[in-house]
């Protein structure tokens, strides 16, 4: 279930408000390319911007389109245990496979908070548990003792990484046997060499199938053939992380590729006209343009 390739999926807009006839689409689009796991509601899908009211239409609304063919991990953290546990008992009602919990953001917890917020969250629901470690974003991370500690908790299953720290990682690897997901599309076959077992990935918005692809082959032990995929996705993935703060520069893409609206929520903007060009050219060098 937390293997592969799984897409952070976006969340389309259209005139400030869910687009969900575009979301069953895009969701539509995924199935066809055997995506392995979808996660709406997450850092790509604009979580910040969403009322919880909304967050949960979209859980409930990924979870009924999907039908079952595949797990949805549902994006259901807070820098608010108490909300963060509202919502993970929701996805546990609606019929989540998981949830993805991020580190709380802002009020900065100690070590110990990290642990306590998270076994509060495990507790609350008898539903797996993918923790979503992105201190860049976060303003602090868990160390590797944090997260296996937290490994010990029966249904604490998975950590995104998304330190962007090869270290970091292989100190996790070497302390438990939690699965380890990697949260940068760039580094999937590097931490694939220490363990990693897949990726959370934006560009699969786009091109689930080579992701995937790619993810197959790892999972394997090919790691020689999974390269090829890896560097022909190299400069996709870089123009998503590099050219504006994600999901900036994939819902540019999928409007490129009239795909989604490319309409975000403030304090999100469109993708600088100058950024466009760059972004324009990657999709034609990739094939996905002409």
């Amino acid at each position: 279930m937390f293997t592969g390739a799984m897409v952070a999926l976006i969340t389309p807009f259209q005139d400030g408000e869910i687009d969900f006839e575009t979301l069953d689409e895009l969701i539509e689009f995924q199935l066809e390319n055997s995506i392995d796991a979808i996660v709406p509601v997450g850092t790509t899908g604009e979580s910040p911007t969403l009322s919880h009211d909304e967050q949960k239409k979209v859980i409930d609304r990924v979870i009924k389109a999907v039908g079952g063919d595949v797990p949805v991990i549902a994006g259901a953290g807070s820098n608010s245990t108490a909300e963060a546990i509202e919502l993970t008992v929701f996805a546990k009602k609606v019929g989540a496979d998981a949830t993805l919990q991020v580190t709380p953001y802002y009020n900065k917890p100690t070590q110990a908070g990290f642990y306590e917020h998270f076994k509060a969250i495990a507790d609350s629901a008898d539903l797996p548990v993918v923790l979503y470690n992105i201190p860049g974003r976060c303003g602090a991370g868990m160390t590797p003792d944090t997260i296996a500690r937290l490994s010990e908790i029966e249904n604490i299953v998975a950590v995104k990484e998304a330190t962007g720290s090869l270290d970091q990682a292989s100190e996790i690897a070497s302390r438990c046997d939690i699965t380890i997901i990697s949260g940068d599309d760039s580094l999937t076959l590097p931490l694939a060499s220490i363990g990693g077992k897949g990726v959370i990935s934006v560009v699969a918005n786009i091109v689930p199938a080579d992701v995937k692809a790619m993810t197959d082959l790892i999972l394997e032990g090919d790691l020689t053939s999974a390269r090829q995929w890896h560097r022909k996705l190299f400069a996709l993935c870089k123009s998503m992380l590099t050219l504006a703060t994600n999901p900036i520069p994939i819902k540019a893409a999928m409007a490129m590729l009239n795909m989604a609206p490319e309409e975000l929520r403030l304090p999100m903007t469109p993708l600088e006209r100058d950024k466009r060009a760059a972004l324009k050219q990657t999709l034609e060098e990739y094939g996905l343009l002409s």
